[in-house]
């Protein structure tokens, strides 16, 4: 970090752990996670601190232990034996003083970014993009070089989130069979990840609604011919994340339009897959998905005309709307609090194109980094309603056809996907996903 920092004229950098965010008053607040980018640089999940990184030194400020809240909270550790335990020299937040022209990354809420600008004497607002400041921006440079490729010790924590991910989506299949509704098979997915010691690492998507992309949403019931969508994931106590998604049928078998659909987006995933590898860019590895996909639904009858002109129009993002995925790691769209900062290289920018404009990330494959590979299928009725509407689009989906999977409302497959020197690695990988291996998953008891 500070040879970085050095060579890119940075004097000096401050990096805070965040506020813990009230639910809905003072003593009842959300469960704390620091910042990510704390984390990184720390690994301990302080409250209220602030990590001052120097041309040769850091020095932690931290909150000193309140003697009067021990009856509520417990022992926590004092200043001294957090300097002891992390390394560093560590002083109470009450001395901080910051350096001139320090650099910082603005937190993500507002109750963290006002207690920043205090201690900074500086005005900032939430992170949501490009940091305002010249010396920010080359701090934020910095962080997206550190964390965008993974080490052995990073990577070990994301394959334990994989594997605590499994464990969860098993648990979901063979749970549905016997219950009624969705926040049943979202208590025994989110039952199997504390089992484990783990959290969850974004709020669960399960739901008999997979055409609403982010359903967050959990009391629909399960009827007999649904299909159930369950995007869960997995965080570490270290804060390593995982995004693992399936579809299944809570009968516990496909219909035979749900297996025609479902194994087209299987197709789309495997291929895509397939091309992540060193220099490759991530463009690629959507649009090898969308050729996919494009091609299957074509031999289902569901798209008409040329392959090329198909791709050309971009048709089937009237059904895959969505980027293919994203970078993982700390966060779970890592780095995003930046922008397209971590996703986008310089020289690219993101496309406004349908279907290409949600896409996170359009960087060239390196060994280390670890992306998402997450494509669909979805009957979203506003963007089929646009591409009835539109000449250019409507003449290449036959609607008529579209009518004999109206029991396909959506289907996501999705697996965490390390880039290495050669092969790349599924760390979810003994995660059925076949159609024959789900069905006999939804059967097994658990």
């Amino acid at each position: 970090m500070q040879a970085l920092m050095a060579d890119r004229g940075l004097g000096a950098a401050i990096i805070a752990s965040g506020l813990p965010q009230p639910r809905n008053f003072a003593h009842n607040p959300y469960p704390f996670r620091a910042s990510s980018h704390f984390l990184y640089l720390l690994g301990a999940p302080l409250q209220g601190a602030v990590l001052c990184i120097g041309p040769e030194h850091a020095t932690l400020y931290a909150e000193p232990p309140d003697p009067a809240q021990r009856v509520w909270t417990g022992p926590e550790p004092s200043l001294a034996e957090l300097a002891e335990e992390l390394g560093l020299e560590v002083r109470s937040v009450e001395q901080f003083q910051a350096p001139e022209q320090a650099a910082c990354l603005a937190p993500v809420d507002a109750l963290s970014t006002l207690w920043l600008s205090e201690l900074l004497d500086r005005d900032l607002e939430p992170a949501h993009g490009e940091p305002e400041h010249a010396q920010d921006q080359v701090l934020a440079d910095i962080m997206v070089e550190l964390r965008l490729c993974h080490d052995a010790a990073a990577v070990e924590q994301l394959r334990q989130a994989a594997l605590v991910s499994e464990a969860a989506h098993r648990t979901g299949m063979q749970a549905t069979e016997r219950c009624a509704f969705e926040f049943e098979v979202r208590a025994a997915m989110e039952a199997a990840v504390l089992r484990q010691g783990m959290t969850l690492a974004y709020q669960p998507i399960v739901t008999v609604h997979g055409e609403v992309l982010h359903n967050e949403r959990h009391s629909n019931p399960l009827r007999p011919g649904d299909l159930l969508l369950a995007d869960v994931g997995a965080e570490t106590p270290e804060g390593w994340a995982a995004d693992v998604t399936r579809t299944w049928p809570t009968s516990g078998r496909f219909s035979a339009s749900q297996r025609d659909v479902y194994q087209v987006v299987l197709a789309a995933q495997q291929a895509a897959i397939a091309c992540v590898r060193p220099g490759v860019r991530f463009l690629d590895v959507h649009r090898a998905a969308l050729e996919e996909l494009t091609n299957g639904l074509s031999s289902l009858g569901i798209l008409r005309g040329p392959l090329a002109e198909l791709l050309e129009h971009g048709v089937a993002t009237a059904f895959f709307p969505h980027g293919v995925g994203h970078l993982l790691g700390l966060d779970v769209h890592d780095m995003e609090d930046l922008g397209d900062r971590a996703g986008y290289p310089p020289g690219r920018v993101r496309s406004s194109e349908p279907g290409l404009r949600f896409l996170r990330l359009d960087r060239d494959l390196e060994p280390g980094m670890l992306v998402t590979v997450e494509p669909g299928f979805y009957q979203i009725e506003p963007l089929l309603e646009q591409a009835r509407a539109d000449s250019r689009l409507g003449r290449f989906i036959d609607f008529q056809m579209l009518r004999r999977f109206a029991d396909v409302r959506g289907i996501r497959i999705g697996d965490d996907v390390l880039v290495t020197a050669s092969d790349p690695e599924v760390l979810s990988q003994r995660l059925p996903k076949s159609i024959e291996e789900v069905e006999a998953l939804c059967a097994a008891l658990d």
